[in-house]
């Protein structure tokens, strides 16, 4: 998954980020709104949202954004506590809420869960032979387990997660690297070309001039 993290405490940000790597997830932080106006056209899986911020408000910028039909899951981190606040923050579109201080793992299974809910609502995903656990981060061909690397995964992951749609190269290519590392004109081809041999070559259509799918299941 690929995250957008807006958090102002420096520590925490820069904390926040890290663990979440380790565990897997792609992660752009940001700091300010400014910095997260810039970036909310990417295509993202959850944004992880701090309510009170240097230039403005989270819960408001949420609100915007769902005014806009922007239907990404939205998780709040904040301090505030009060019934009141959690209420108006869910009634502003947030999809959790988590209050300050928290524990990481924490984080990552509501993480999990809202990547359950956008895969379906079930853990495990089956696309003909070829059947996914998202939140294991495994895959069986025939019942038979398949070893991917980190990329294959990611890149697997993000079209599961949209099976029946087209993501277009570019949208797949900051989906599983965002903006911290340098892309070969090739390498999203190379990835999917290693995919299909480990995975069969009808899994994943190339769209021509448009992308590539995963049928739906």
């Amino acid at each position: 998954m690929r995250l957008l993290l807006l958090e102002d405490d420096i520590t925490l940000g820069e904390g926040l980020r890290d663990y979440l790597r380790s565990d897997g997830y792609l992660v752009d932080w940001c700091a300010t709104l400014a910095q997260a106006r810039a970036l909310i056209s990417e295509p993202y899986d959850a944004w992880l949202l701090d309510w009170n911020l240097p230039d403005g408000s989270g819960v408001d910028w949420l609100r915007s954004l769902r005014a806009r039909g922007l239907k990404v899951p939205a998780l709040l981190l904040t301090a505030r506590d009060r019934l009141d606040e959690r209420i108006q923050g869910l009634d502003s579109g947030a999809d959790d809420f988590l209050v300050k201080p928290f524990a990481p793992e924490e984080l990552s299974a509501r993480l999990r869960a809202i990547s359950r809910r956008v895969a379906g609502s079930a853990q495990r995903k089956a696309f003909g032979p070829v059947e996914l656990d998202l939140n294991a981060k495994a895959v069986w061909l025939a019942g038979e387990s398949v070893e991917l690397t980190a990329r294959e995964w990611a890149i697997l992951e993000a079209l599961a997660l949209r099976a029946g749609r087209i993501v277009s190269k570019a949208d797949l290519e900051a989906l599983v690297l965002g903006f911290d590392s340098e892309l070969s004109s090739n390498s999203t081809e190379v990835h999917v070309f290693k995919l299909r041999s480990k995975l069969g070559k009808t899994l994943i259509e190339t769209v021509r001039g448009l992308g590539y799918r995963i049928p739906a299941a």
